[in-house]
């Protein structure tokens, strides 16, 4: 991948750098090359940006050989520089899914509350929001997930990523479309997921790669992009979520969760019960947070990107592959919705089946929108 030509694109097209703008760019050590090939193409077009290196040994030492007494604390400079950089380029290269094992829950839920007001002025205030990765940077962990190769997986990454964004915009405009004109959405999956909700008048955004004007005049999740891009989520009607979410391709911190079963009724999370060795760290993690909003059913993604296609051996799902669905409870304002909480749960539904108001949509994890 030429990724000088990558940064050009994602400065230039994707985030809409323009002169005058402050840009951070935040990554890890390793990608030291692309987050300066970034920086650089911010200049060339009179912007100022400045660099942000990270590690997973810095993140992990910053959590366990810090003081508890400081895990309720707003981090001030942030809060500061939320009112100072107009565009954050990040890069989600983390290169273990185990970073915290053995992490207080009770730590981890303060330090997801402590920065909440900050993550609502990032919305208030505009900030363009482009992410480098969506869950799919080609690390070795992802790609054993996804049932390929490091190799296999980084070539279906930079084909995700060179997509003609031109058409995603028009896939994107035809499918949010028609979820804008739907109401009732049905989710059925051989996992046992059985799920209804309503969507009827909310906002329905789209991922199509690239902030543009009207995206900015929006403002609000409209000024994020995801990259590898193609997708189109929204938020249900408050309330109208009822079912059974099942999620058998979970994991966390590294650990199988072979059977996540969540009972939804009246649009809230009532029950919960698992299987395998990650499900009990989940469990802690999650009754730690003492937030009713994680409860709450908070948002629908369907993918639209041709250009991803998982493994047939994957045990994990992904955003943005054509006709893959994606349900969470919890956090949504990334959605369009009004949940900032730092709890909640994301569910990959790879080979789903949607209808819209009784009409297929997609069908065992075929997009019929064409």
């Amino acid at each position: 991948m030429d990724l000088q030509a990558l940064a050009h694109r994602v400065v230039t097209q994707s985030a809409g750098v323009k002169e005058g703008d402050a840009v951070l760019i935040t990554g890890r050590h390793q990608d030291a090359e692309l987050m300066e090939d970034l920086a650089v193409e911010v200049a060339r077009v009179g912007g100022y940006p400045m660099i942000e290196y990270g590690s997973d040994r810095l993140a992990r030492r910053l959590f366990f050989d810090v003081p508890e007494k400081y895990d309720a604390r707003e981090d001030a400079l942030l809060a500061k520089l939320v009112d100072t950089f107009d565009v954050v380029i990040s890069l989600g290269n983390g290169t273990s899914e185990n970073l915290f094992e053995g992490a207080d829950p009770k730590r981890v839920a303060a330090r997801s509350r402590a920065n909440e007001a900050i993550g609502q002025a990032i919305y208030k205030n505009g900030v363009r929001m482009v992410e480098l990765g969506n869950n799919m940077y080609p690390t070795a962990w992802r790609a054993e997930r996804f049932g390929m190769d490091q190799d296999e997986l980084a070539r279906m990454f930079w084909d995700g990523l060179s997509m003609d964004y031109t058409e995603l915009q028009a896939r994107g405009e035809q499918v949010r479309a028609t979820l804008a004109a739907g109401n009732v959405v049905h989710v059925t999956h051989p996992n046992g997921t059985d799920l209804t909700f309503r969507i009827q008048g909310r906002k329905v955004g789209v991922s199509d790669g690239i902030i543009s004007e009207e995206d900015v005049r929006q403002g609000g999740s409209a000024v994020s992009v995801y990259l590898p891009a193609g997708e189109v989520y929204t938020t249900p009607v408050p309330g109208s979520a009822e079912g059974r979410l099942v999620d058998t391709g979970g994991s966390f911190r590294g650990k199988n969760i072979d059977n996540l079963t969540l009972t939804i009724d009246d649009g809230k999370v009532v029950a919960i019960e698992g299987t395998g060795p990650g499900y009990a760290d989940l469990k802690a993690v999650y009754d730690a947070i003492d937030d009713e909003r994680k409860n709450e059913f908070a948002f629908f993604n369907l993918g639209i990107n041709p250009n991803v296609r998982l493994g047939e051996g994957s045990t994990a799902g992904s955003w943005m592959p054509a006709g893959a669905v994606t349900v969470g409870t919890g956090s949504n304002a990334w959605a369009g919705g009004d949940n900032h909480s730092g709890g909640g749960r994301t569910v990959f539904l790879p080979g789903s089946t949607v209808t819209l108001d009784d009409k297929v949509i997609v069908e065992n994890g075929e997009l019929k929108l064409q």
